[in-house]
């Protein structure tokens, strides 16, 4: 496998891409997941995953490709290939729905591309000359950065004499538009199933404002020594970043005004007059709650032994 593509195409992934693959994947392990108190008495490491496997969507402008969506296929493991009448009848579906949209090839999961994975891609080749790869690694890594995905073209190359189909990685990056980003901002705030509380939420919150400003300050640092540099004539004075650095001054908001300190204090304040409201509210509810239950405790004992209501 090449380390990366000749080919010279742009790739461009929408949101909306990765989200599908992943659901699919959490879909297809969850429903496949065996009881995990019912062993069968050996300490054999348990079987990988499944692969879930699917067609991607989009257009195509001269040598920029934007893959837009995308939609599950079923695997025929008879064959070792996609299901094809399944497939035929998926396109014409979202042929109807997405006029200006073709397919512009197919995804799996997996940590890298196996060799059975060439047959699939040979297979629709007669819907798109030139199909794209995109898999989905779903194992997870807490010291990656990047997306756990990779994107294959298929590029022909001469080996041992021979011509031979191989997979070559290429470059890719994400294109939003709005309503993506308001949907992907939806689910990162999304209440953690595991019980966290908005607490947590919060802390998370914060604690990723507390990162932007710390780099922030780091940045303005880094300034500050070179100006105090190019003032001492350590560094050589160029107007142009002179320029571009006043014009980045400007950006930064005005902190030390009297009319800052007002407005800060005044939504500070509404701040901590909403919260109050909201717990006094939140305890008004709960001692409503327990005066009912006591009340309707009260009831019953007074039909049994003639005692008065509490309230």
């Amino acid at each position: 496998m090449a380390s990366t593509s000749s080919g010279g195409l742009t790739f461009k992934v929408h949101p909306l891409v990765i989200l599908n693959i992943s659901d699919h994947h959490t879909r297809v392990r969850a429903q496949t997941q065996q009881n995990p108190f019912i062993t069968n008495g050996s300490d054999a490491a348990p079987p990988p995953p499944q692969r879930v496997f699917g067609c991607v969507i989009g257009v195509q402008r001269g040598r920029t490709v934007e893959i837009f969506n995308s939609f599950e296929l079923l695997y025929d493991p008879s064959i070792e290939s996609l299901d094809r009448a399944f497939l035929e009848m998926k396109q014409e579906l979202y042929k109807k729905v997405f006029p200006h949209f073709y397919i512009l090839g197919w995804y799996s999961t997996g940590s890298d591309a196996e060799d059975s994975d060439m047959h699939i891609h040979k297979a629709l080749m007669d819907i798109n000359e030139s199909p794209v790869y995109v898999l989905l690694n779903p194992s997870i890594n807490p010291t990656q950065k990047d997306l756990p995905l990779t994107i294959y073209e298929s590029e022909l190359h001469v080996i041992d004499g021979i011509p031979q189909l191989i997979f070559v990685r290429s470059s890719y990056t994400i294109e939003t538009v709005e309503a993506e980003r308001i949907s992907v901002d939806h689910v990162a705030h999304l209440k953690p199933a595991d019980g966290g509380s908005a607490a947590t939420q919060l802390a998370a919150h914060l604690t990723g404002i507390h990162s932007a400003i710390k780099m922030l300050n780091s940045r303005i640092r880094v300034l500050l020594q070179y100006l105090l540099a190019m003032q001492k004539g350590d560094i050589h004075c160029e107007n142009s970043l002179l320029r571009q650095v006043s014009s980045l001054l400007r950006r930064l908001p005005a902190m030390e005004s009297s009319k800052f300190q007002d407005d800060f204090l005044t939504d500070y304040n509404d701040t901590l007059l909403v919260m109050y409201l909201a717990m006094l509210t939140n305890c008004s509810s709960t001692m409503n709650e327990l005066v009912d239950k006591i009340n309707t405790a009260y009831e019953r004992n007074t039909r049994r032994g003639g005692r008065i209501p509490f309230i």
